[in-house]
């Protein structure tokens, strides 16, 4: 009884499964569409700051003089310029640079641009990082910066650093889309618009790193915001949905559940006496729909065992009835006990019966004494029969009887087949069939010794007989004298099969 206590109460309720459906339903949608809404903002808000990191990137291009950025990466490349350059860095002395960037007439418009890149930064505060970049083919391993702001020292100009893992492998004469990078230098959206002189020369490209902190931050502050909200909105949906549940569904079926345990049929009461269901409607719905269903089975139940009570008052009748029935029935099985002895077609196989095959004979006899009888006795004789009977059991004796019976009937189908004994057969052989005597009594060999050589079959699939053939001679008396020939004619041709393959016992 405990253990049957414990099962009822640990069983996982309808009730419980609905209100948990309900729950996934409403935190699927609710998750689901503040992870929409975030996905959407979050594409939204990187496609703005890409476009405008490009567009920052373009504007100051287009402020630049190509030329000037033509002489000076031929200068910054040159092996005299690097010489300087590395001096410079290790003194840290950037009048190096300005000397030689004076003495080459290269100084007022760095000067210039370089002011002019400082004021664009001071403008813009959402750009962390702008420069002017020499970016190498697709198998560089580094890129040359050419130009930067007043943070960065003199000697840096022509400086090679390392490629950016982003750019490995790009080929940066065509178009590069801006990126988003997370690495040493923080979180940037990296684009870089590309500088030409006026007979379309790619010269080198003005980088711009706009900073993602505050973007990332504000996200995150979103993210959490979100989730709050979608908590919230979560919450009190469930209580509503649950209260509805629970209302409508749940608690009518709950109830349903309770008085219909209380139903108990017995004969001869009325509706009320068994419990039958009686609630009130209070809505229609599905659970309406199932009080009904409820209600009529019971009302049903009560009806049948109300109408059983009254026939058990009139079964001593039935019983006298049934009786003179069985009587009836014995005579009849008896009656066609004897009928079916004398049925003409065989119960295994449906050939030809014995009783068949006699007034066949018998009429043959008749035709024999006519002088009008043509005709061949074809005597078949199953081999193994006893030994698959003895061996796999009676059933596939009978399945191996109606394999056999079977080639018989298509080799002879033009000629009627009698089953005479348990493993005996007869043909006689008829019109074309007669004509065609020799032919078909070497097929039927042919076709026994065919399946009696598949060892890959078993034993009761490997089908195979003794044949004997005999001719209608005018010197036979009667039927018999055929046959005889013919059973002899069949166990010469057993002893040859028992010769070859030994016997069974």
């Amino acid at each position: 009884m405990g253990s049957e206590y414990s099962m009822k109460k640990a069983r996982f309720t309808i009730h419980l499964k609905l209100q948990l459906l309900v729950i996934l339903l409403v935190l699927i949608v609710s998750l689901g569409t503040a992870m929409l809404a975030y996905i959407i903002n979050v594409n939204q808000c990187n496609r703005y700051v890409k476009r405008m990191s490009y567009n920052s990137a373009e504007n100051f291009a287009a402020l630049t003089d190509p030329d000037f950025f033509a002489k000076l990466r031929a200068t910054a490349e040159s092996e005299e310029f690097q010489t300087i350059r590395k001096t410079a860095e290790q003194t840290k002395d950037d009048t190096l640079i300005e000397n030689y960037l004076k003495e080459k007439g290269l100084w007022e418009e760095y000067f210039q641009i370089r002011k002019k890149m400082c004021t664009y930064l001071d403008n813009i505060e959402d750009i962390k990082y702008l420069y002017i970049i020499v970016l190498g083919d697709s198998n560089a391993l580094y890129d040359m910066y050419l130009l930067d702001d007043y943070d960065t020292p003199l000697y840096q100009t022509g400086s090679y650093e390392d490629r950016e893992p982003e750019l490995m492998g790009m080929d940066t004469s065509a178009g590069i889309a801006p990126m988003m990078t997370h690495d040493k230098w923080g979180s940037l959206c990296c684009s870089y618009a590309p500088i030409y002189t006026k007979d379309g020369t790619l010269v080198c490209h003005v980088g711009c790193d706009m900073d993602m902190e505050n973007m990332l931050l504000e996200r995150r502050q979103y993210i959490l915001y979100m989730f709050i909200g979608a908590v919230g909105i979560t919450f009190l949906a469930l209580l509503i949905a649950v209260f509805f549940t629970n209302k409508f569904f749940t608690h009518p079926i709950r109830q349903l559940t309770e008085e219909a345990k209380k139903f108990s049929p017995v004969k001869n009461a009325n509706y009320k006496e068994a419990c039958v269901l009686e609630l009130p409607r209070t809505s229609l719905n599905e659970v309406s729909d199932i009080y009904e269903v409820i209600r009529t089975t019971q009302m049903n139940i009560i009806d049948y065992l109300n109408d059983m009570s009254k026939l058990e008052k009139d079964k001593e009748l039935y019983r006298m009835s049934l009786k003179q029935a069985e009587c009836d029935i014995k005579n009849k099985e008896k009656l066609l006990g004897r009928m079916s002895k004398e049925v003409n077609r065989d119960a295994l196989t449906h050939v030809g019966s014995k009783l068949a095959y006699l007034r066949k004979a018998d009429e043959l006899s008749a035709m024999i004494s006519d002088g009008t009888a043509e005709f061949a006795v074809a005597m078949v004789d199953l081999n193994d029969l006893k030994r698959i009977n003895d061996q796999l059991g009676h059933k596939a004796g009978d399945m191996y009887i109606n394999g056999c019976c079977h080639i018989i009937c298509d080799v002879f189908k033009h000629s009627p087949v009698f089953r005479i004994g348990g493993d005996e057969f007869v043909a006689i052989l008829m019109g074309v069939d007669y004509q065609n005597r020799d032919t078909l009594i070497q097929q039927i060999k042919a076709e026994f010794s065919k399946c009696y050589s598949d060892i890959q079959k078993p034993l009761y699939q490997r089908y195979s007989a003794a044949v004997g053939l005999a001719v209608c001679m005018p010197e036979d008396a009667t039927f018999e004298y055929v046959f005889r020939r013919a059973d002899k004619a069949m166990y010469a041709d057993k002893m040859v099969f028992k010769k070859k393959n030994g016997s069974y016992r």
